[in-house]
């Protein structure tokens, strides 16, 4: 055998004992995958889980819903709301970002888009996105508060870190509830009263009409006309006054806690109650202890 037949033959063993050279795009697909289910996973973290970074990861969420819910409110009611589109810009994208983000940690995206909350922080993005185009409806945007202590985990977290929060969870909810109603049915009566009707030249003034006509006042120096003010009308006295009386009764009634009786499932016991008093099971109420 010649050297250049041992050279030729010692190349083919090199060559077949040589491992086939790594498929670089298969390899980087690889990559990118876990590293995307990797910030999936750290998002998923933050918005549901129970470690103390996820804990003030949504308490500074709700932060940033309280401030801007009273953005709405003051930049409505002084008639201001015009005149800061950047703010809303910037509230919508941030909006936009965690509604994105909330369905990309979805296990099940399409049980996502089929909930409530799902379809209220749409209306809220499209109202703050489209403020500059049809500014009456402004106060849209308010419907986050009523999503926002919607949150199971929220309300549970609440519940365990707030002793106040669950002697006064009932009020809490039922003031949210009754500034929600009054806060979009003002928006509907100054679209629908505001171009037909000089006697609601400003925000403010469907506020007042809506406040007089919820709380039976009625004094008449503001009134809707026209068959749809006074099916607006209708609607503040019936569902408004009810919602008004749903928190005086809550005010008003002696204080309970929420706590779910283990064996017959009653939820609302004494602050101090050590048995059930519909079963006579005894009952553990987390407390702070005596002052």
């Amino acid at each position: 055998m010649t050297g250049r037949e041992e050279s030729r033959k010692g190349s083919s063993v090199w060559s077949a004992a040589k491992p086939p050279a790594p498929d670089r795009d298969h390899h980087s697909g690889e990559t990118s995958q876990s590293r995307r289910e990797h910030i999936v996973q750290v998002l998923r973290d933050l918005y549901y889980g129970r470690s103390p970074a996820a804990r003030r990861f949504r308490f500074a969420v709700l932060g940033f819903d309280i401030l801007s819910i009273t953005y709405f409110i003051a930049s409505s009611v002084t008639g201001t709301a015009e005149s800061y589109q950047i703010v809303d810009f910037v509230i919508g994208v941030v909006l936009t970002l965690d509604l994105a983000i909330r369905l990309m940690i979805s296990r099940r995206p399409t049980t996502e888009m089929r909930r409530l909350s799902f379809w209220i922080d749409l209306v809220v993005i499209v109202a703050l996105f489209g403020s500059a185009i049809l500014p009456d409806l402004n106060f849209v945007r308010v419907l986050r508060m009523l999503r926002v202590l919607r949150s199971y985990r929220l309300l549970y977290e609440l519940r365990r870190d707030f002793i106040w929060f669950r002697q006064q969870e009932e009020v809490i909810e039922s003031a949210v509830n009754l500034i929600v109603f009054v806060f979009v049915i003002t928006s509907l009566v100054f679209v629908v009263e505001h171009g037909n009707n000089p006697q609601f030249a400003t925000f403010l003034d469907a506020l007042y009409y809506t406040i007089t006509t919820l709380t039976t006042t009625g004094f008449g120096d503001v009134t809707a006309d026209g068959p749809w003010g006074r099916v607006l009308s209708i609607v503040i006295m019936l569902v408004g006054v009810g919602l008004f009386l749903r928190l005086l009764q809550a005010v008003f009634r002696p204080m309970k806690v929420a706590y779910e009786c283990p064996k017959c499932g009653l939820e609302r016991h004494d602050l101090d109650a050590v048995h059930c008093k519909h079963c006579g099971e005894v009952i553990n109420i987390p407390t702070e202890g005596a002052v």
